[in-house]
Order: structure tokens, then C-alpha cells, then sequence
């Protein structure tokens, strides 16, 4: 059985988790169906194809040995068996309120950490399937990786073959060690470097911020879910009107639909400028070791006390291009950059602290997961919907994670079920910020 070490930002992952906060992310995707058996027959598709999939029979299992005492390391799980993954529901009314009752339970860490269940509707004209996968197991791209594997295959150019390395030894050679010596103190000296120098950045950008208190939250470990979906024609309409990026649009919506939200609750929106973090892939095409996070993220305050969507806009997009100008490895949101330089007992002992520590660091999370512009079916069923579905960090009440699937951009919203109750109202809000936006283009 072979051993693959998990990446250090996995590692503090999966000791962040707890049972009120789990560290996994989802996909609500809805499929469009054929007869009310559907969902039946795509229950038996999943748990038949996952047993194909190497990486869906990974568990992760911790590491108590000299030179990795504390660390973790992803491995076949030799009595795996995809029955227990995936799980054939009642039919249900409404996919997602029964997607935040489900995203609430915490992955067996036991076995592989993911599951597929699938969720027919009542009308017998549809069905969804939400996966669940750990942050330690797979990153947004990955899991979109894993899901493919189970789905119906997609007619695609074959690529040329690549060279794949072998796993990552979990020890050195114990006889290598005198020679290895003199590199690995000049390795741990530049790390100490670089984590000095992106804590000092980190401490620059935060100053002048300050935590939000209209997105904090006492946790509850209930969780609710919702789903928005936007034209993205006229996102591109908003764009090329105004200028910058898909992106800066898709968060200046955040910001508008966060205003409208608080404003309909009856509170004030005076001075409210909640720190969102964006995250930033850093993953290198064609990694030796893909499954691996790399993240960093940028840090910006969405312009909620801002009357105007357009001026909302052009702050969201000043923000974003100050951000990359600086570059993922500086800034307030780099500190994710820091896991590589904390040993792994570190993560161990350090990892509930650093997770009650996140509402200090950012108010809100705001992430896009890329998705293939081809058609997903299973068992010959089309995709018609597709929510991402981000982790919902200690203290907070609501995460946000967007994709783009065949034109349509998705908002996947998570949040504390007993702090937000009225998420629909938030959905609400984001589709009207995206009329205001077109609206205020069209004067």
C-alpha cells in the first residue's frame, strides 16, 4: 500500500474540522429526468463507477513517527466499498433544504472522506445528487475531477500521456540524513524568511481593517443552503459597459445583494465594509502531485455602505487590481501561504486555534470553481443546475462559491441556519443586484 503525504495546507485542514464546523465543500447539481425511477438508477451509476475512480477510495490516516509526528498521508483504504459513500434518499420537494440539512453532518474520517447522495424529486421530472468532499482530499478543482469519474463519460480529445511521479516518500532514507543536513537548515532558514516576510504583509494589509460584526455569527453547526442562477450574457452586458473583469461584476453582486439584504432586515449599512477573501489557485498545470492545495487569496472590504451599484463596482474592481498587482504571495489573504512554514505537530496542536481564529482574518468567503463548458449527464440525464458549495469557517454565517456551467453563472450559498434563516431573502437579493446593475447601464 503506498502513502501519499498530505500538502501542508491539507494537513490544516483537516485538523481545523470539528464536528460543528466539518472542512468539506459540496455540488448541488440538478439533472433534468426521464421517469421517476431516475434517481434510483443514478444511485446504482455512482456507487458502481466509484469503485473505478482510484482517488474516491483515498482515506487519510495520521502519522505518528519520527521526523512526521503529526502529520497525515492519503492512502487506499483496503475495505473500501462505494455503498458506503453513496446513500439513495426520499423523494423531496425542495433539493436544498435537504442539501443543508446533509452538508451539516461531518465526513466519516474513518474512510474515504466524501459522499454522493442523491435526492429525487417529487415531481418524478428531476433529480439531484449533492457530492461532499474534504478540503484534505480534494481542492474545487479536484473534486470537480472526482465527479467527472462517476459521471457519464464525455466524448474529449485524447491527450498525450504524462509521467507520473511516484508518491511522495513519507520518511527520508535515515542513511541520507548526514548529507541532507547542511540543504535542509538552509531550506528551513529561507522558509523562516518567507513566512516572516508574508506575516509582515499580512500585518500591513489588515491595518485600517477591522472584523465585521454583520456577518459574525455564535455557531450553531446547522447549515442551510441556497441557490441563485444569473445570465451570464448579462454579466458580459455589465462588463463591457463599465470595465473590468467577470469577476469583479460577480463580487460587486455579493456586495449589492449584501446591502439590499441588511437593509430589508432593518439594520444599518453605515460603515459596513466586510472583508471578503477571494481565493487564488496556485496549483501549477501539470503538477506532479495535483490533489494538493495550493491556495492563496486576495483580502478586499466589499463596498456595502456604497448607495450607488455602479460605484460599488468600481470599488470591488480598484480592490482586485491593487491585489494583483501585489500579487497572491503578499497581502492580507496570503496568509494561507504560511501552512508551508508550520511543522506538521504544529498543524496538529494548532489547527483548532487557527480555525476560531478565521473570523478575525475575513468576514466572508467569496470563491469561484471552475467548471467544464461541456454538457454533464449521469445515466444519460442532462445537468441543468450546478451550485458549488463552500465550508463555512468558526464564527461566520455565510459563505458564497460561484460557477459558470453552459452560460448561467450558479451562486451556491452556505450559511448558519440558526444566524441566517432568511437566506432565501439573500438569494433574492443577489438577482435583484444584478437588475440594479443593468439598470444603471442601460441610464
Amino acid at each position: 500500500m503506498t502513502s501519499d503525504l498530505l500538502a501542508p495546507l491539507d494537513l490544516a485542514f483537516w485538523n481545523i474540522e470539528s464536528d460543528r464546523h466539518p472542512m468539506h465543500l459540496g455540488a448541488l447539481g440538478v439533472f433534468g429526468a426521464h421517469s421517476p425511477t431516475a434517481g434510483a438508477h443514478a444511485a446504482d451509476l455512482l456507487a458502481a463507477r466509484a469503485a473505478a475512480v482510484p482517488g474516491l477510495r483515498l482515506r487519510i490516516r495520521d502519522v505518528w513517527q519520527p521526523l512526521a509526528f503529526g502529520a497525515a498521508v492519503r492512502e487506499t483504504d483496503p475495505d473500501f466499498d462505494p455503498l458506503n459513500h453513496v446513500r439513495l434518499h426520499a423523494p423531496t420537494a425542495d433539493f436544498h433544504a435537504d442539501a443543508g440539512r446533509l452538508m451539516e453532518r461531518p465526513l466519516e474520517r474513518g474512510r474515504p472522506p466524501w459522499e454522493a447522495h442523491v435526492l429525487p424529486g417529487e415531481d418524478g421530472m428531476s433529480f439531484a445528487v449533492l457530492f461532499k468532499f474534504h478540503h484534505a482530499l480534494a481542492d474545487g478543482l479536484r473534486a470537480l475531477k472526482l465527479a467527472a469519474g462517476v459521471l457519464d463519460p464525455m466524448d474529449l480529445p485524447e491527450r498525450a500521456p504524462r509521467a507520473i511521479e511516484p508518491p511522495r516518500a513519507l520518511l527520508p532514507d535515515v542513511r541520507r540524513l548526514p548529507g541532507l543536513l547542511p540543504g535542509l537548515v538552509r531550506g528551513a532558514l529561507s522558509d523562516a524568511g518567507r513566512a516572516l516576510d508574508i506575516g509582515a504583509s499580512l500585518a500591513r494589509s489588515t491595518l485600517g481593517m477591522r472584523p465585521s460584526s454583520a456577518l459574525a455569527s455564535a455557531p450553531s453547526g446547522t447549515r442551510r443552503t441556497a441557490g441563485v442562477v444569473v445570465d451570464i450574457d448579462d454579466v458580459h452586458r455589465v462588463r463591457k459597459t463599465v470595465g473590468g473583469t467577470v469577476n469583479d461584476v460577480l463580487i460587486a453582486v455579493v456586495a449589492g445583494a449584501l446591502r439590499r439584504w441588511l437593509e430589508e432586515r432593518g439594520e444599518s449599512t453605515k460603515g459596513v465594509a466586510p472583508r471578503a477573501l477571494i481565493p487564488v489557485s496556485r496549483r501549477r498545470p501539470r503538477a506532479a502531485h495535483p490533489q494538493g492545495n495550493r491556495l492563496s487569496g486576495y483580502l478586499i472590504p466589499l463596498p456595502v455602505s456604497e448607495p450607488d451599484p455602479l460605484g460599488r463596482l468600481d470599488t470591488v474592481r480598484t480592490a482586485m487590481i491593487r491585489n494583483k498587482d501585489a500579487g497572491p504571495n503578499r497581502g492580507a489573504g496570503a496568509v494561507a501561504l504560511l501552512a508551508d512554514h508550520v511543522p506538521a505537530l504544529g498543524h496538529r496542536l494548532g489547527g483548532p486555534l487557527v480555525g476560531q481564529a478565521a473570523r478575525l482574518w475575513f468576514d466572508i468567503l467569496v470563491t469561484s470553481v471552475p467548471l467544464p463548458g461541456l454538457g454533464l449527464r449521469l445515466g444519460g440525464h442532462e445537468l441543468t443546475e450546478v451550485y458549488p458549495l463552500a465550508p463555512l469557517a468558526p464564527g461566520q454565517s455565510l459563505a458564497v462559491a460561484i460557477s459558470t456551467y453552459r452560460g448561467r453563472v450558479h451562486y451556491g450559498l452556505v450559511a448558519d441556519a440558526q444566524a441566517v434563516p432568511d437566506l432565501d431573502r439573500f438569494a433574492h437579493a443577489v438577482s435583484a443586484e444584478i437588475e440594479a446593475l443593468l439598470s444603471a447601464c442601460a441610464l
